[in-house]
């Protein structure tokens, strides 16, 4: 007698969810035009990109018809996703790809007219004011499409066109999956001396930093946006009224990202996270002159990871005042972030920097010695290796800083590697429960033998013109001995004692089990 078939438990949110994005990867594979993840995941992201704008219209003009308003949509037809993407046996084939790359293309209504990247390429916000339409502009001038089968893609878009982003489930769902697709890629984008922030630092920082609604907050190198996501999640919570959420809706935020796929990948990061128009610029950040930057430019916070071990050309090192120029990235954006946070105690910073830059000398200890004299450098957080894996062990610093200055006495963290192991890992990261005695010292301030305070002024060494000539931030622990070990000598050794006697024990019972004798 056959068994009766037993019904399959229906798949969550998640595993649908996972299961189209896995399926539209597994396509992408066929397509002769993508090698890798660097190639399929813009493709994935500009896909979705354009059904998320779609559905988010729908959305905007059913409550512009409620409330009596008129709607003007960021895309128009033919070239909305309804328009050209939701039938499943719509244009497909070489049509669509020509639709989708020329400059002009026969469209899905059979009328002539400009490709649809074209189209995008050139929108404009309207009466001068920046809106979704520059977003989508300014996303669609660094993207390519590089799928060669049009069948392909057809079969990429039906599938993405199963997502709904107007459920609030499926949004925040997607989110995560998203961030995943973006850990999943760093292995190949960790080029540059750029690498992606751990959640867990991440979190720290804006936690520590903590942006108030009626702020701004800028990371002058932003990547995938992983900073401006936190902050946004921050602040969100702020939000209690209609007016308090569109506060934060409208210039909250900013960016500058200056590669193509990172810009793309925190576009949509940003609007997956509930930021409607994000406001990201692509180019680099240190493109204008410093002597330039007044207070219109300047911001009540920044939260950053700037690229460091890379060089700029050298039009950008004419930016800078001519003795502290240097081919050292970190340092360069350094003197960025100074030079745009608010005056008078309105302004506060948390950079990741390499130790490099803590015991750099030269123009190094000069740009240093700025940042002691005009600025209050208040906490420097040392980090274990392998916090960065697996783009690089080298070691690494958070610092914070804020414009109250000048700088006073400076307090030290040592963060322990983590317990049982020599440092963190790719397969073993850094989680935020490791973070947990940080945070609880940070509001206290209290002895502890992983912490410890200097004066900063005392780090700035002059020579007999009264030059600085070295500023010494890299200071080791003075504690670190001690804390390793406080014990007397007799009981250092009834430590050991007892733990060969552990040992033994584990090693007798070994024996008795391997003495017993096997059952016939």
């Amino acid at each position: 007698m056959a068994r009766p078939k037993t019904a399959s438990a229906p798949q969550t949110t998640a595993q649908r969810l996972d299961s189209i994005v896995k399926s539209a990867r597994k396509i992408m594979r066929k397509d002769k035009g993508l090698n890798g993840d660097l190639d399929r995941v813009p493709v994935l992201t500009w896909v979705m990109f354009l059904k998320f704008l779609d559905d988010l219209e729908r959305m905007h003009q059913d409550e512009a018809v409620l409330a009596g308003e008129p709607f003007h949509p960021a895309i128009e037809p033919p070239y909305r996703w309804r328009d050209w993407a939701a039938q499943r046996d719509g244009i497909t084939g070489p049509d669509l790809i020509a639709f989708i790359n020329a400059d002009e293309a026969v469209r899905p209504d059979g009328t002539r007219g400009p490709g649809l990247f074209a189209h995008l390429r050139g929108l404009r916000g309207m009466n001068g004011r920046r809106d979704r339409r520059d977003v989508v502009a300014t996303v669609f001038r660094g993207v390519t499409n590089r799928m060669e089968s049009g069948y392909l893609l057809r079969d990429v878009v039906n599938l993405i066109d199963a997502i709904h982003f107007d459920s609030s489930e499926e949004i925040h769902t997607l989110g995560r999956l998203y961030e995943t697709l973006l850990r999943e890629m760093r292995d190949a984008a960790g080029d540059s001396g750029e690498f992606y922030t751990p959640r867990a630092i991440v979190r720290f920082m804006v936690e520590r930093i903590d942006p108030q609604l009626g702020e701004t907050v800028l990371d002058p190198a932003c990547g995938t946006g992983g900073f401006l996501t936190e902050a946004y999640a921050h602040m969100a919570r702020q939000t209690d009224t209609v007016e308090r959420r569109a506060q934060l809706q409208t210039g909250a935020l900013k960016g500058v990202e200056a590669k193509s796929l990172p810009f793309l990948l925190a576009q949509m990061n940003l609007l997956l996270h509930g930021l409607e128009a994000p406001d990201i610029d692509p180019g680099n950040a240190l493109r204008f002159r410093l002597s330039d930057i007044g207070e219109r430019e300047r911001v009540e916070v920044i939260l950053t990871n700037p690229p460091f071990g890379g060089e700029e050309e050298a039009g950008i090192l004419t930016n800078f005042h001519d003795d502290r120029r240097t081919a050292e990235t970190a340092l360069l954006f350094l003197q960025l972030i100074m030079r745009r946070l608010r005056r008078k105690g309105r302004g506060r910073a948390a950079v990741v920097v390499p130790h490099g830059v803590l015991f750099g000398d030269g123009v190094g200890a000069r740009i240093k010695a700025d940042l002691l004299e005009r600025f209050n450098l208040h906490t420097v957080v040392r980090l274990p290796q392998g916090v960065f894996a697996p783009y690089t062990d080298i070691a690494t610093n958070l610092i914070f800083f804020d414009t109250s200055g000048p700088t006073g006495d400076i307090d030290y963290w040592e963060q322990p590697a983590p317990e049982g192991r020599k440092k963190y890992s790719k397969t073993a990261p850094l989680q935020s429960e490791d973070l947990a005695d940080l945070s609880a010292w940070w509001q206290t301030r209290g002895d502890d033998p992983r912490a410890w305070r200097v004066n900063g002024p005392a780090l700035i060494e002059r020579d007999e013109a009264g030059q600085v000539k070295a500023v010494n931030l890299d200071l080791k622990n003075p504690k670190a001995k001690t804390a390793e070990d406080h014990r007397s000598p007799a009981e250092i050794v009834d430590a050991a004692i007892a733990k060969e006697r552990d040992v033994l024990a584990i090693l007798d019972e070994l024996r008795a089990l391997v003495e017993e004798p096997v059952a016939a």
